[in-house]
Order: structure tokens, then C-alpha cells, then sequence
């Protein structure tokens, strides 16, 4: 399964974005599933994650505080609100499914199933 993030685009410094992830053809089903994000010339990192129960979810520091994960089982998809954007924030947002590593990982390579993702933009 891919799952196919959405919601980017180009906003100000202070504003809010909500990203959407959908498995393509799939439902979300027991997936535990993370956002990362990549920015240029940087290595892809972690974000958040959140289970498939919805419950638990756990958060890069630098995020904390500003981003939310949620679940909507019945839209099929996984959400990251973003809040308070800064420039730093400029980068691909990819979701994924956690296959494996203990709950609390933050490694890429625990991750698949990626999609196409999304580009967030934030001016100053």
C-alpha cells in the first residue's frame, strides 16, 4: 500500500496548515503510521506517529507543541495540523506505515509504504 499525503502549499510564517494522508486503494486498518519530513539537502526526519488505536502518539522536539497527528478512521486518513509555521518547517511532508522497532522510534528505516508527499513552503 502507498500512502499519499496532501494539504501543502505556500503560506506566511505564523500560519497553520493541516496535512492529509490516505492509503491508495487500502484502508487505514491496524497501520501505526508516522509523518516525516525532508528538507533540501537534508536527510529525511521524523515527525510524529501515532497508533492505529489513535492513542499514543509521540512527537520530534522540535515539533512538540506546534504539531498535532490525529486519525479519522472513517475519512481513511491521518492528519498533521501544523501551527505557528516557521520557515524552518519548508520541506517534503511524507506519511508512512510503522512496520517495525519498538513504539518511540524515530528511524526512517522502521518505516514504509511511502507515498508521494507533500511540499510545505513557509515565508518570512
Amino acid at each position: 500500500v502507498q500512502l499519499q499525503a496532501s494539504g501543502g502549499g505556500l503560506v506566511q510564517a505564523g500560519a497553520s496548515l493541516r496535512l492529509s494522508c490516505a492509503p491508495s486503494g487500502r484502508t487505514l486498518g491496524y497501520y501505526n503510521l508516522g509523518w516525516f519530513r525532508q528538507a533540501p539537502g537534508k536527510e529525511r526526519e521524523f515527525v510524529a506517529a501515532i497508533r492505529w488505536t489513535g492513542e499514543s502518539p509521540y512527537y520530534s522536539e522540535s515539533v512538540k507543541g506546534r504539531f498535532t497527528i490525529s486519525r479519522d478512521d472513517a475519512q481513511n486518513t491521518v492528519y498533521l495540523q501544523i501551527d505557528s509555521l516557521k520557515p524552518e518547517d519548508t520541506a517534503v511532508y511524507y506519511c508512512a506505515r510503522m512496520y517495525r522497532g519498538d513504539w518511540g522510534t524515530t528511524s526512517p528505516a522502521d518505516f514504509g509504504s511511502w507515498g508521494q508527499g507533500t511540499l510545505v513552503t513557509v515565508s518570512s
